[in-house]
């Protein structure tokens, strides 16, 4: 039996948010049509109705991006993990001089939901709230899928080279926490010379402290 318009008016605007929240960069709604492989006056329709409950935005150029309403649709989501890992997490960045992210699990993805930049950062890395990392590919999604799948490892965390992003490292450790969703904390860095050991020992610190702050 075919899905009912209504629902299927809500999958289509479900989509529609994820793939705004993937792009690198605001999509007109001739890009946003073609990725959601839907006719132009469908999207347009769609846009418009997000729009109007403040879920998308416009840029001064007509480009679609996500709306600030969705800050307050987020703010209970893990509400308790984001409270505790932020200052952990503004920690690690600024002593590592890393942009540092927690991520948690969505369906088969582990998603960015906090990311903090060092202060001393001269260029943002693209590592915004939202990003989805495969759970087989990336350290953030491995370390989220050891959690998920409970498979043996050799070392307490991580790691990937260019895995993910070009010219991008990262390390993450597994933050299991009761009450919940599987979760990791990353750092994401310019590949190149790094204590990767350093780094994760610092992830593995900062986990443990996230747990014991929310017990």
């Amino acid at each position: 039996m075919a899905e009912p318009t209504s629902l299927q008016t809500l999958s289509r605007g479900i989509k529609a948010l994820e793939v705004l929240a993937e792009a690198d960069s605001p999509l007109s709604v001739t890009e946003l049509s073609a990725r959601l492989q839907l006719h132009r006056s469908i999207t347009y329709r769609i846009v418009r109705t997000l729009e109007s409950h403040g879920l998308v935005s416009r840029d001064a150029a007509g480009d679609v991006l996500l709306g600030v309403s969705l800050a307050s649709l987020a703010r209970n989501v893990s509400r308790d993990l984001q409270t505790a890992a932020l200052p952990e997490l503004t920690l690690v960045a600024n002593e590592l001089g890393m942009t540092a992210f927690l991520v948690v699990l969505d369906r088969e993805d582990a998603v960015t939901i906090v990311r903090v930049e060092p202060r001393a950062a001269i260029a943002a890395v693209a590592q915004r709230p939202g990003t989805r990392h495969p759970l087989d590919r990336g350290a953030p999604g491995r370390a989220v899928g050891r959690l998920v799948h409970t498979d043996t490892w050799d070392l307490p965390y991580e790691t990937s080279h260019d895995e993910m992003i070009h010219g991008l490292s990262s390390v993450a450790a597994p933050l299991a926490v009761p009450g919940q969703q599987p979760a990791a904390i990353a750092v994401v860095y310019l590949t190149g010379p790094a204590d990767v050991g350093r780094i994760g020992e610092r992830l593995i610190d900062a986990a443990s402290a996230i747990r014991n702050d929310i017990r």
